[in-house]
């Protein structure tokens, strides 16, 4: 669903104003409210906190470096001689980092001259599973943002979700509520109260989850929608239960595995197709959960313990 409004304040938003979405919903625009620094002059030099989203190398010593600002949005920028032993700014760009710049303005790309770490969440790196989860969030809010479009909310969001995750909270509930959050943050705010075919109040019932339509549908309309999936009551209630509540009290109750799933797989279905193509994190976070468990598997077998 797309939001009415989108105020700011703390990455945890309340409940806002909708209105219904259009089916065919392609190109994510701009909030409400969002900064422009264009509007204000180009200045030559500024400072600002970011978040490293990704890098590429360039040439033989430099990298391109996109980052994520509060107050500056989403920023593609040079990082000169990086690459080199000595650098002294490479540590400080590692992805995921919270990291103070300088910057310098390019007549192609801005030029990063200082950079200094604010926190650099090392245990995101420090194995597979925690990488994957961690680039799935970075990935995310790469693809619903534009270049120099800032949002504090979205900024608080994503610092907030990286901590949880270096902190190891469990991924499930951190991963969902982020994802969430950021629908709201960006004006797609998926409806799961009201049927969005024909607007009556959802039933403590089996409902269907239309991912173009941006919600819920009633059993009655459901049976006429194309693309309808079957969603669950107890799927239901953890979704309103993410979606209403702050990060503590969402990730407080216990969901069973095979929920856990269901909710997980509507909400990609509906990012997906806001985004138009599949995000490449949840690939590789599935391959490697796939190999940790082939792994456990030999180990039960080597110890003796398994079937037979």
């Amino acid at each position: 669903m797309r939001l009415a409004s989108a105020g700011p304040g703390s990455a945890d938003c309340n409940r806002s104003t909708i209105v219904a979405p259009s089916p065919r919903q392609g190109t994510i625009p701009a909030g409400t409210g969002w900064y422009n620094p264009a509007m204000t002059g180009r200045e030559r030099v500024f400072r600002t906190e970011a978040v490293i989203l990704r890098r590429q190398d360039l040439g033989e010593a430099d990298r391109l470096v996109v980052a994520y600002s509060p107050d500056r949005g989403k920023l593609r920028l040079m990082a000169k001689g990086v690459r080199r032993v000595r650098s002294r700014k490479a540590g400080h760009l590692e992805p995921f980092s919270r990291t103070s710049l300088l910057i310098a303005r390019g007549r192609e790309l801005d030029i990063i001259t200082q950079a200094e770490a604010v926190e650099t969440f090392p245990a995101l790196r420090a194995g597979l599973q925690r990488l994957g989860e961690a680039s799935y969030v970075v990935e995310l809010l790469d693809r619903f943002t534009f270049d120099e479009s800032g949002s504090r909310p979205a900024y608080g969001l994503l610092v907030d979700t990286l901590a949880r995750l270096a902190a190891d909270h469990p991924a499930p509930a951190v991963l969902r509520y982020y994802e969430l959050r950021l629908l709201e943050l960006m004006g797609y705010r998926p409806e799961f109260f009201r049927c969005v075919q024909c607007a009556s109040e959802v039933r403590p019932e089996g409902q269907y989850f239309v991912p173009a339509m941006g919600g819920v549908v009633c059993p009655r309309c459901g049976r006429s929608v194309s693309q309808a999936r079957p969603l669950s009551l107890e799927a239901l209630k953890v979704l309103r239960h993410y979606q209403r509540s702050g990060y503590e009290a969402a990730a407080a109750p216990t969901v069973r595995p095979s929920v856990r799933q269901e909710v997980e797989d509507h909400l990609e279905a509906y990012l997906n197709h806001l985004l138009e193509r599949r995000l490449n994190s949840p690939r590789f976070l599935r391959r490697v959960q796939a190999l940790e468990a082939g792994a456990e598997v030999a180990v039960v077998s080597r110890n003796g313990a398994g079937p037979g």
